[in-house]
């Protein structure tokens, strides 16, 4: 063979070789998988699912569930989830230690955070415990007739609420605001109790037949206090009335979203039951597009 062809082969080779070797030391190395989306659930005991079991590891205080809205949300979405919803909670639970022993809700939250979700300000003033108590009881002592509890309270519940809870869920919006400045925020408002066309069951929600309007309007009037105070604070609010519509504490069992006061499944009545918290991770979903 020529000598002189024989080294321009072998100098060609040698290049080739070469090309191949730097084009896979240029080779982009495997591109790292992104990290989970950082979750905070904050709340009531309607965030925390109270009542249905299994309960998850939070303080047992807290009566919190492993199937509520935001464990749904992040067991289907992959979220690294922090829930820090607590059964009893209200806007002044975000501050100040609850029973004591469970730590402020705002602690939960940082620069970090990227998704927190809510429901709150129904334990403001007892609003919503003493509504359904003082309804009841009133509808009892009637047997079901009359409105006795529109008659014995008229607008103080609404007052309430308006005057108190409202400017409690707006300083408590803005305090999330400020801890996760760099997180999608979302408060949800209550599904109806009762039924949207104001029939009543007394047996199992034992709010006298004229009553049922005006609960209906006192959940009215709360869901419009957390509307605005989102509006005013630049959070999502997610509407929970008209989903629930149809599901609500006198359907049968399989159609409820929401257990009544008496003969329900849960063992803390006038709840949402699993497929109820289902519907609230249904509605953050939707509504926030994740």
């Amino acid at each position: 063979m020529n000598p002189l062809k024989h080294h321009r082969r072998r100098a060609a080779v040698a290049l080739a070789a070469a090309v191949v070797a730097s084009a896979g030391l240029a080779a982009p190395a495997a591109t790292a998988a992104p990290a989970p989306l950082n979750y905070v659930a904050m709340g009531d005991s309607y965030s925390a699912g109270s009542g249905i079991l299994p309960l998850s590891d939070a303080a047992p205080e807290c009566t919190q569930s492993s199937l509520n809205s935001a464990h749904v949300i992040a067991a289907a979405k992959g979220f690294a989830l922090t829930d820090v919803s607590c059964g009893g909670a209200t806007t002044g639970d975000f501050t100040a230690k609850q029973f004591g022993v469970v730590a402020p809700q705002l602690d939960a939250l940082s620069t970090s955070t990227d998704l927190v979700t809510m429901t709150i300000g129904g334990n403001d003033n007892n609003t919503f415990i003493n509504m359904i108590a003082a309804c009841g009881s009133a509808g009892m002592a009637t047997a079901g007739y009359g409105s006795p509890c529109k008659t014995m309270y008229g607008d103080s519940f609404a007052n309430s609420i308006n005057n108190s809870t409202y400017p409690n869920l707006v300083a408590a919006l803005k305090s999330v605001r400020a801890k996760a400045p760099n997180a999608r925020v979302a408060i949800a408002g209550y599904p109806h109790v009762m039924p949207a066309d104001n029939s009543s069951c007394f047996a199992v929600m034992p709010i006298a037949s004229g009553d049922v309007a005006y609960v209906n309007s006192i959940e009215a009037t709360l869901n419009s206090a957390v509307q605005r105070a989102a509006a005013a604070t630049g959070v999502t609010y997610v509407d929970m009335s008209a989903p629930t519509v149809g599901h609500d504490a006198c359907k049968p069992v399989g159609t409820r979203w929401v257990e009544p006061a008496f003969w329900g499944k849960n063992y803390v009545p006038v709840h949402p039951n699993a497929a109820g918290e289902q519907a609230y991770a249904d509605q953050y979903i939707s509504r926030l597009g994740l």
